[in-house]
Formats: C-alpha cells, structure tokens, sequence
C-alpha cells in the first residue's frame, strides 16, 4: 500500500469514527427525553419501569372520573377497550377533558401499575383521535375506518353517533 493511500484510508477511518461519535452523542442525549406511547394493553404486558417517561392513550373511562374535595387532583381510568389503567393527574384539566373522549397522558408508571401524569391532553374536536390512540384500538378489534366514534354511548351524543 503506497503512503497516499494509506493516509486516504487513516482519514477515511478517522472520519467515520467522528461520525459514529457524534451519532453515539446525540442518542444519548435524546435517551433521557425520549417518550414512548403505550396503549393500556401495552402498558400492563410491558411493565415499563417507573423511571421511563410514557405516553397513555386511549379513551377516559366511563364512570371512573374522582375528583378530589380541593379539585387540584383527579384519578381516572384510560381503557383501549380491551384493558383499562388508573391514572392519576395533579392540576388543571383541559376543557375538553370527559368520560368517553380520548385523552393522552404523560407521565410516569408507578410501581402499583397506575400512572403518575405530569400532562393531560384532551382530543380538541368532535372526530380527532390522537393517530396512536386509533392504532391502538384498531389493533384490539374495537375501531373501523370511517367511524367518527369508537362504538358506544359517549357524553353530548346518542347512541354513539355524532349530532
């Protein structure tokens, strides 16, 4: 191997190294700020541990909504239809926020199973669905294209289906 080529092959090696450093980098970085969405399902199957931020979806349970006497903490359930998980939220609500209506929460799994959420997000129109929310229940049976409304009475409706 000629002296050219081997200081080619030297930067082409040490290149590289820089890139995957840098790449190694960034990854960790964004380790601590990643955020996975889980469905309720997911959630008990997985376990994830309580030090792992998490993203729950699906809809607010009906009957399950507890207010506290201070009305600064609120305990309610989110089902996929198929398995449901207490969540816990500390604050203000969106407007939005009711039984029926998906909802995704952020925050952490405690050891008991629930979850601890730092934020809640409320659906904010009449057919929007969070885009994993509808995965989710498409995947347990319970969601068909073209329905504005997983099937089921739900507040402000009849039978289900839109006004």
């Amino acid at each position: 191997m000629t002296p050219r080529k081997r200081r080619r092959l030297t930067i082409a090696i040490a290149g590289l190294a820089c890139l995957g450093a840098a790449a190694g980098l960034i990854l960790y970085s964004l380790g601590d700020q990643l955020v996975f969405f889980l469905s309720p399902t997911e959630v008990v199957a997985k376990a994830p541990p309580p030090s792992q931020r998490i993203r729950i979806g699906g809809l607010v349970e009906q009957g399950t909504v507890k207010r506290s006497e201070d009305g600064k903490t609120v305990e309610f359930r989110v089902t996929d239809l198929t398995t449901s998980v207490p969540v816990t939220y500390h604050g203000i609500l969106p407007a939005l926020f009711r039984e029926g209506q998906g909802v995704v929460a952020e925050g952490n799994r405690q050891q008991d199973g629930s979850v601890l959420a730092a934020e809640v997000l409320a659906k904010h129109d009449e057919t929007y669905m969070p885009k994993e929310v509808v995965e989710a229940l498409k995947a347990s049976g319970r969601w068909k294209e073209g329905d504005p409304l997983p099937a089921g009475p739900h507040p402000g409706t009849e039978g289900g289906k839109t006004p």
